[in-house]
């Protein structure tokens, strides 16, 4: 690593912490053990305390348990962590033009050569700390990553002339700094390709940080994608985004301060970023396994993966250098079949079946895998264990899940049930850092058996608020209630507290009583949790049930206009119908012929307040005619009047466009997620 330059040097470098406490490992804390006990209670304070707890006796009997589970003395994984780190700044923060901090490692300095506190499960705590390690890293001879600058990893190729640059991070700000950083070191040249392995903001939002669409255009750049990558982009990311967006805030802990009883790392990285997002169209699409690429001298072979972590994927092999990119099909933790955010389920045999599929077709000769997050791993018989291994971990849950469903056993049966194999359970690339076996055994039985568990008592349920209030009309007083629950907590049932407590929050949702002791109980679930997205989702919980919904917009992205560019009009008039509230403009028929002045024409039918359309249609006795570029349908989703006046001509019924527009909703981003 190195030390510092001579002169003027704007960067400072560090060494990366000695032994990163030599991996949280003086092995068994037992000096610092407590009997079960609730000196970290806060469920009998009334509700007066809004800070978070102390760990409770029976939560730091669990994770100092932890210890006895894994082998703290395996320090593979930590050293792959810190292999060939050539440069790093002393301190990481990101800010925006604003002066908003978008990305921030100077704020996990509290995890430096630190055992972990009673607040952290102790396996969470080492991976945050090898997700602390950050800076420029070189993979092989002419492969170099920046780590720990966004979520993912952006990786550099040394061409002949350029650099091809992989998975361009989530924010336009952290992929700038990553670029400044390997120029630096390793002395400048220019983006000459581009690589989105697929469709995920975090592998594309920060591609206007390294090159602009004019140059690309200009230097007749190749931005390279698999096949359905703009639409799964864009669908994903519009449909239902504004839902995903506000959980994503409980997944990644973006309104969570990171601290000991805050947010620590999330398995693939330390969180989110909350810079600019941009997108660029890609120009040039992988289409089957084997399709190859030759750029600035640089041969490339591709591996197409669709269903497995998103629809659309794909694996890279160079083999000028025996190194395999496996794009996020490994990450040296278990991964999400279902991510908490909301997505589509994605399938476990698919991604078995590929990863398996990559050791066969390049196995034997890889000399390293590397991935879009975390760190690589050398040598083959490494490598094809972490490969099998993996492979084997998502193939196991979805073939026992099934086995479970066809022995009659429910959702959140088999999720309570289910556990990895030893071996499998003991890897520390294994670990249930991002996805969680329990959450993912969910995905499965949804998968195959959708939501209804066969129980006619579950066909139609009552909703929440209606279900709490009824509970309470059975269970009468409230205070008798948390009282039991209050003596639960001292026991360390936590889930079983949380759960009664937060329906009575639903029933009541001023009972200042309930909301704190269901506060502290989802607090003690978070300190336990090995899996990073659980305990930003717990701790989450917690805040806004002690300090009511978060609404603060500086924990949102800037999202950048670039991927609603690129909404075909058959994705806008989608989106036309996700925003009209149909029940409220049932009324409303309409025929609209679009013509647009740089797109096929269709004719949009609103029938009954549900949008219908068909491509290359029209009516001759439609209400109106509008004449309009594709992006104009912006003014009609944003329902903005003066641009509907500039950009659209109506023909016809002067009004069309307030009857189309007059039950459009607008989304609150800050819904209530904990509380009615």
């Amino acid at each position: 690593m190195l030390d510092g330059k001579e002169g003027g040097q704007v960067m400072k470098y560090k060494k990366i912490w000695s032994c990163i406490l030599t991996t949280a490992c003086v092995v068994s804390l037992a000096a610092c053990a407590a009997a079960p006990g609730n000196e970290g209670n806060g469920g009998k304070d009334g509700g007066s305390s809004k800070k978070a707890k102390k760990a409770t006796g029976m939560t730091k009997k669990n994770n100092e348990e932890v210890y006895d589970l894994l082998d703290f003395d395996d320090k593979q994984e930590m050293e792959f962590a810190k292999k060939n780190l050539l440069a790093a700044p002393s301190e990481l923060e990101i800010k925006d033009e604003n002066g908003k901090t978008v990305w921030s490692q100077k704020a996990y300095s509290f995890l430096e050569d630190r055992e972990a506190p009673d607040t952290v499960n102790p396996s969470l705590w080492r991976s945050t700390q090898m997700n602390h390690l950050y800076g420029l890293f070189e993979v092989t001879d002419g492969i170099y990553q920046v780590r720990g600058y966004d979520m993912t990893n952006i990786t550099f190729i040394q061409g002949e002339t350029g650099w091809i640059v992989f998975d361009p991070l989530i924010s336009t700000e952290c992929s700038k700094a990553a670029l400044e950083l390997v120029n630096e070191e390793l002395g400048e040249r220019p983006v000459v390709g581009i690589v989105m392995s697929h469709p995920h903001v975090d592998h594309y939002g920060g591609i206007k940080g390294i090159i602009s669409e004019e140059e690309v255009a200009e230097r007749r750049i190749p931005v390279i994608a698999p096949e359905g990558f703009e639409e799964h982009a864009v669908s994903e990311n519009v449909y239902a985004g504004n839902a995903m967006g506000r959980r994503a805030g409980y997944q990644y802990g973006t309104m969570l301060e990171s601290s000991e009883t805050g947010a620590m790392a999330i398995g693939i990285g330390m969180g989110q970023s909350t810079g600019t997002i941009s997108y660029i169209p890609p120009n040039d699409i992988i289409k089957a396994t084997g399709d190859r690429r030759t750029i600035d001298g640089v041969e490339m072979e591709f591996q197409m993966t669709p269903g497995t972590e998103a629809p659309a994927e794909m694996n890279t092999w160079f083999p000028q250098k025996k190194a395999l990119w496996m794009a996020e099909n490994c990450t040296g933790t278990l991964h999400n079949l279902y991510t908490l955010r909301g997505a589509q389920v994605r399938d476990g045999n698919a991604w078995a079946e590929y990863i398996m599929e990559a050791v066969t077709l390049y196995g034997e000769e890889a000399d390293v895998v590397f991935q879009a997050h975390n760190w690589p791993h050398w040598g083959n018989g490494v490598i094809r264990n972490y490969m099998k291994d993996t492979a084997a971990m998502y193939k196991f849950i979805n073939d026992q899940t099934l086995m479970y469903i066809n022995e009659g056993y429910t959702s959140d049966e088999i999720a309570n049930m289910i556990t990895l194999p030893e071996r499998l359970e003991k890897n520390w690339y294994t670990r249930q850092y991002y996805g969680t076996v329990a959450h993912n055994s969910k995905a499965v039985y949804q998968r195959y058996m959708g939501w209804y568990d066969a129980n006619p008592v579950n066909l139609n349920r009552l909703a929440p608020t209606d279900r709490a209030k009824k509970y309470m009309e059975y269970l009468g007083d409230a205070d008798a209630v948390l009282q039991k629950a209050e003596e639960d907590y001292e026991k360390g049932e936590y889930q079983w507290v949380a759960e009664i407590t937060n329906m009575i929050v639903f029933a009541e949702p001023d009972n200042e009583r309930a909301r704190s002791l269901c506060a502290d109980a989802l607090e003690q679930l978070g300190y336990q949790a090995e899996s990073g997205t659980w305990r930003n989702a717990y701790l989450s919980g917690a805040k806004e049930l002690r300090e009511g919904t978060e609404a603060d917009p500086d924990i949102k992205a800037n999202v950048s206009p670039d991927l609603m560019k690129s909404m075909t009009p058959e994705m806008m008039l989608d989106y036309l119908g996700i925003l009209l509230d149909a029940n409220k403009a049932q009324d409303v028929n309409l025929r609209i012929n679009l013509n647009f002045t740089d797109e096929d024409p269709y004719l949009l039918t609103v029938e009954s307040g549900v949008v219908l359309y068909q491509k290359n249609a029209g009516a001759l006795d439609a209400d109106a005619t509008l004449t309009l570029p594709r992006l104009g349908m912006f003014a009609i989703l944003n329902d903005d009047k003066e641009q509907q006046k500039s950009v659209i001509r109506v023909e016809g019924d002067p009004e069309v466009l307030e009857k189309l527009t007059e039950h459009m909703v607008k989304f609150d981003f800050f819904f209530h997620i904990i509380e009615p």
